[in-house]
This record gives structure tokens, C-alpha cells and sequence, in this order.
């Protein structure tokens, strides 16, 4: 087995803060309201397109809507495939370049568009969304946008553009969200031409069927070179890559996902992206606006499962009235209604953003994929109670014997795994929780690391008593304690008022858990991932005002339909903040973490006896894999011919 780089816990965090972008040139409406500050004129007026590439994006979607209404997505789920011929027609449509600019081929539109088109491809099966946008998402495309060279951006793009399906590769077998131990090595060649790449690759989105790929590998550190984790695009062809397997799931029957070995996989050095050892950067910033991807589909899906909760309760009557009518499914159709308003609300206000590119979005992108991969899968699950024992059933069986094949239990499943993709709920947690208290660390210094002797403790204390006697007055009072304040958003301006005087309270009770842990809050991950909810809800009430009342200056009958989901949204957002935050201090977090403690070193073992393990003996907990030449046949394929 390869050995993993031996790192420690504090090494690790390291390259982690290493590989974050440690300044903010632009302003942050997510990072100010995590301070206490809410910057309203940051999201308002709602951004709008320019209307000429709005036409051009209007245009697209018309056409695409008109293909994806001739594609069958029980074919997709039926043979765990998408047929080459839709991968075909979606290619001559432009949707493998939707962003890529019109020089490189593509068709240059805006992350807004890219955002509708995924959610009508994502409509037809979750794969097809999936497809489209771990190729430009994550892919090369955005990569190359962000750091490549015009030569790269030349050679690449426009083969990105006509369909040549890319793929990111980060993930091994034992290295997830913790790239210190990244064991995937990129060896310089003596000639200083090329490097050779050896290694295993996890999990790889498209890797089955990929023409390009970006790989993350380690180049050595030595004299004259910098080393670290590099971006590499390779050839998905090139001698020595060998796609062992292709991966099943419990959803997305059709992706192509597979393992992926590298063995003297020789890549020309001027396919290095960014410099040596920015692999890391380079990831990070791709998913700043590569996660927006995932609140694209999950709204989606909010609005699918919307119509089909609607048309049902109408229909399906019991105790002599639909189902629509009585109080405990009146309660789930109107949080999926209001909720699903609020996850348009947070991807336009979002998708926008980041079109406009005056605001830093790293944290409302981050609190976009949180919140929607969340909240979509609760949307879904209320539909299948909704629909009992028929939202159970598959599809398949429901046609078979004659009724309508919607398939709320494939939704159920294809959704759960946006709580995993492009960072877990729980990575999330600590990524945004890390940017929320950005200011206090900083403010902190010594005070915040566990290793500073008392001498650096105190210099530090005195240090952040200057930043936090300026800040501290700042939270007592603001506009959300004037009834006039806000006027102009009509009946929604309580809410706003709700949010302004919230993000105080956040943003004071950040600081007593900065002044309670100092070093420690690090480790209080429940009480981070509160905080960081807590943000996540006041930025959706934030997007869902703003949206509404854009609406309504557009279309008076339209916006008072609007204020009325973003009212909904907001009374039932503002019930979960006040029960958060009354978790904050009253929690069961020790006892959680003296429980967990003593079930690992098997205290409780008594407990696990009286039923059978089916998977012991099957296999170790993660595969043992060693670098070398491939002994497994190659499963790769391709969807359309070469591009080369």
C-alpha cells in the first residue's frame, strides 16, 4: 500500500489555511451579516442581466426545453446509462460550453443561465445534471478560466465547448476532505519536460466517460522547486490511465463514476495549471461558484416536487375531502411551496452575484450549497409522506399497474447525495464557520492558538481589545428596532427588521463563544454549525425579500403572490433561528461527546449483540491499493468521438 503522507492534526489545518484565499478585495453581504452588519444595499436592488445576454440566454432554454421534452429519463434510471444519443444532442445545443466564453466556442452566458439550464436537464434525470455539471462546474473548463495560460485556454476550451465531457479528480481511498494526506505524486522527469503521475484516484464524476481530466497530485519539494499540490490536465487516454471500475450508488443510476489508476502517466509540464503546489487554491476558488451547481438542482427539484404535491392532494381524497385539505398535510405542502420560493430566491440572488462579480460570494455560495442540498432533501421527504405508500413505490411499479409513474422515491434518492458532493454538510460547517469568524481570529492572534505561551496570550488579549471596543457598541442597536425602518418592502420589512437585529445577536454571540473557548472553539463544532445555520436562514430571508420585491416592481400580480411564499418562508425561517439559537448554550454536546468517546473505545459493545452483520468478512473498511501498473481491465468509454 502506498504510504500516506504522516501528517498531524495541526499540520493539516494548515495546508487547509494555506490553500483558502486569506483576503477580502471585494465586499460580502454573508460575511458582513456574520459580523452583525446587514449590508441590505449589498442584494438590493435585486441584480438583474443585461438584457442582451438575457435574450441569448432566453433563446437557449427555449431550445433546450424543446430537445429535453423528447428525452426519457425511466430509459436513464431503467439501464444506469444515458444514451450516447442524448449526450449527442445536448453537445450540438452548446450545453457542454453554456459558460465557456464565445471565443473559445462556447456559447459565453451567464451562471444565471447555466443555473435554469441545469434545473430543466436536471428535470429529466438528476444524471443528466450531474453530467453537465461536473464537466464545467468542476471540471476543466472552470479551472482553466480562473488560473490557465491563453495557450492552455486555446488548446482546451473550444474542445470543452463541443463535448469533449471532463472530469475532476482530488478524491483517493483514503484521502477525502483532508488533502495534507493526498498521496497521488507527480515525479518531474530529469529533462524538467513533463512530470509522471503515479497514483489512485476515487469517486471520479465522469472519469468513466472523460476526455480531459484535472488531477490533483503532489509534486516533491526540492531545491528550485516549490512543490506541493498541483492541478494537472491530462489526457483521459494518455498510456498508463486505466479506469478500473465504474461505481454504483443509491441514486443517480446513470453516473459515471469510477476508479481511476495512474501509473507513469507522463503529462508535458505545460499542462501544469496555476503554479506548483495552487492545486489547492486553484480547487477552492473553482467551487466558489462551481457549488452553485448543487442549489441549481435542489431547486429544481423544490419545484418538481411542488407540482406533484399539488396536483395529488387535490386529487387523492380521504375522509370526504382531498388530503390537500387537512391540517397535517396543509402544514407539508405549505413548507415545500414557501421553502421551494426560497430556494429560487437563494440561487438567483447567488447566480447573480456572481455574474455581476462586484461582491467576494465565497461564503453565500458555500451557505447556498449548505442550505439547499438541505432543505431540498426535506422538501422531498415531505412529498413521499404525502404520497404514502404510492411515494414509496418506484415509478416502474406504479405504471405497471396503471397509474401515474412519478417517481418521488428515485427523487428521495438521487437528492441525498448533495448532502456528501462538493462538501459534506459537516465540511461545510467548518469551511463557512471558519471565514464567519475571520475577523475575530484576526483580532485574536495568539489568544485563538492553542500552541502561544502566556506571554504571546496577553500581547494578544490587549491587541483584540482595541478591535472589539469599537465592534461591540456597534451590536447593541440598529434599524431592526425602528418600525420604520425598511418601509418599502411593505409587509415583508418585519422580517428584514428580524434579520438586521439577528445578525446582532449572531454576531455577539460569536464573540461570547470566542471569549468562553478561545483556542477551543475550534473543537465546539455543534456550536459553529449553529452559527453558521443561523446565517444560512437570515440569507435566505434576505434573498427571498429582495427577490419578492424585485417581482413586484415588475409585475404587481406576481409580486403579491411572491411576498406571500417570502412571508410563509419567513415566519417558518425565523421559528428555526429561535430554536437555534437556543441550542447555542442549551445542548447535549458534552454528553454527545463523552458518549461517542466511550462507544469508539467499546464501552457499549453489549449493545450491538443479537442481530447478524452481512458485510463482515467482506472486505477491509478502505481498500488497500498500491501504485503500480494496472491488472484490471480498462472500463473507460466515450459518449461522442475524440475531439482531439
Amino acid at each position: 500500500m502506498v504510504e500516506q503522507p504522516k501528517v498531524t492534526e495541526k499540520e493539516a489545518r494548515e495546508v487547509a489555511e494555506q490553500a483558502r484565499e486569506s483576503g477580502w478585495q471585494k465586499p460580502s453581504f454573508a460575511k458582513e451579516l456574520y459580523l452583525g452588519r446587514f449590508r441590505l444595499d449589498l442584494v438590493h436592488p435585486h441584480p438583474r442581466p443585461d438584457p442582451e445576454s438575457a435574450g441569448r440566454a432566453e433563446t437557449f432554454l427555449a431550445q433546450l426545453r424543446e430537445y429535453c421534452e423528447g428525452l426519457d429519463g425511466t430509459v436513464i434510471e431503467r439501464e444506469a446509462r444515458i444514451p450516447d444519443e442524448y449526450v449527442k444532442g445536448l453537445a450540438e445545443l452548446g450545453c457542454f460550453g453554456i459558460k465557456i466564453p464565445q471565443e473559445y466556442g462556447g456559447l459565453g452566458l451567464t451562471q444565471v443561465a447555466y443555473n435554469r439550464a441545469l434545473m430543466l436537464v436536471g428535470s429529466v434525470h438528476s444524471t443528466l445534471g450531474v453530467l453537465l455539471s461536473a464537466h464545467q462546474s468542476i471540471g476543466v473548463p472552470e479551472p482553466l478560466k480562473l488560473a490557465g495560460t491563453p495557450e492552455q485556454k486555446e488548446k482546451f476550451l473550444p474542445r470543452c465547448a463541443k463535448g469533449a465531457v471532463t472530469a475532476f479528480l482530488l478524491t483517493e481511498p483514503d484521502v477525502g476532505s483532508d488533502p495534507a494526506r493526498l498521496a497521488t505524486s507527480a515525479i518531474p522527469t530529469e529533462d524538467g519536460a513533463a512530470y509522471e503521475l503515479d497514483g489512485v484516484k476515487l469517486w471520479t464524476t465522469n472519469g468513466v466517460v472523460a476526455e480531459l481530466v484535472v488531477v490533483m497530485a503532489r509534486v516533491p519539494k526540492s531545491e528550485g522547486r516549490r512543490g506541493g499540490v498541483t492541478a494537472f490536465i491530462v489526457e483521459a487516454d494518455s498510456p498508463g490511465i486505466t479506469v478500473e471500475r465504474r461505481n454504483e450508488f443509491m441514486g443517480l443510476r446513470g453516473i459515471e463514476n469510477g476508479v481511476t489508476r495512474f501509473h507513469k502517466v507522463r503529462v508535458p509540464k505545460e499542462n501544469v495549471v496555476g503554479r506548483e503546489g495552487d492545486g489547492l487554491k486553484i480547487a477552492l476558488a473553482t467551487l466558489n461558484t462551481g457549488r452553485l451547481s448543487i442549489p441549481a438542482m435542489c431547486a429544481g427539484a423544490g419545484k418538481w416536487c411542488l407540482k406533484i404535491a399539488r396536483e395529488w392532494s387535490a386529487e387523492r381524497v380521504q375522509w370526504g375531502r382531498p388530503v390537500g385539505k387537512h391540517g397535517a398535510v396543509e402544514n407539508k405542502i405549505s413548507f415545500i411551496a414557501a421553502t421551494t420560493y426560497a430556494l429560487e430566491s437563494v440561487l438567483d440572488l447567488s447566480g447573480h452575484m456572481s455574474d455581476e462579480g462586484r461582491n467576494d460570494i465565497r461564503i453565500e455560495a458555500a451557505l447556498a450549497k449548505l442550505w439547499s442540498s438541505e432543505m431540498s432533501c426535506v422538501i422531498a421527504d415531505e412529498l413521499m409522506q404525502i404520497r404514502g405508500g404510492r411515494g414509496y413505490e418506484t415509478a416502474a411499479s406504479l405504471a405497471a399497474r396503471g397509474e401515474r409513474a412519478a417517481p418521488v422515491e428515485q427523487m428521495v434518492r438521487d437528492l441525498r447525495i448533495n448532502r456528501i458532493f462538493e462538501g459534506s454538510t459537516e465540511i461545510m460547517h467548518l469551511l463557512i464557520a471558519r471565514e464567519a469568524v475571520d475577523a475575530h481570529l484576526a483580532a485574536a492572534g495568539d489568544l485563538a492558538d492553542a500552541d502561544a505561551d502566556l506571554k504571546s496570550k496577553a500581547k494578544a488579549a490587549a491587541q483584540a481589545s482595541g478591535f472589539y471596543a469599537k465592534w461591540l457598541p456597534q451590536l447593541v442597536a440598529g434599524k431592526g428596532q425602528v418600525p420604520t425602518s425598511y418601509s418599502e418592502f411593505g409587509g415583508l420589512a418585519t422580517h428584514l427588521r428580524f434579520v438586521e437585529r439577528t445578525a446582532r445577536k449572531l454576531a455577539r454571540s460569536t464573540f461570547y463563544g470566542m471569549a468562553r473557548w478561545q483556542a477551543g472553539l475550534e473543537k465546539r463544532q455543534g456550536f459553529l454549525s449553529r452559527i453558521v445555520d443561523i446565517g444560512a436562514e437570515l440569507f435566505a430571508m434576505s434573498a427571498s425579500c429582495v427577490r419578492a420585491e424585485m417581482q413586484r416592481s415588475e409585475d404587481a400580480q406576481q409580486g403579491e403572490t411572491a411576498f406571500e411564499l417570502a412571508d410563509a418562508f419567513c415566519q417558518q425561517a425565523r421559528l428555526r433561528v429561535e430554536h437555534l439559537f437556543e441550542t447555542l448554550w442549551t445542548n447535549t454536546d458534552d454528553v454527545d461527546h463523552r458518549i461517542a468517546g466511550q462507544t469508539l473505545d467499546g464501552r457499549y459493545t453489549w449493545l450491538e449483540q443479537g442481530v447478524l452483520d452481512p458485510s463482515e468478512g467482506t472486505g477491509p473498511w478502505i481498500a488497500d491499493w498500491r501504485a503500480g501498473k494496472s491488472d484490471q481491465e480498462n472500463v473507460s468509454r466515450r459518449y461522442l468521438p475524440s475531439t482531439r
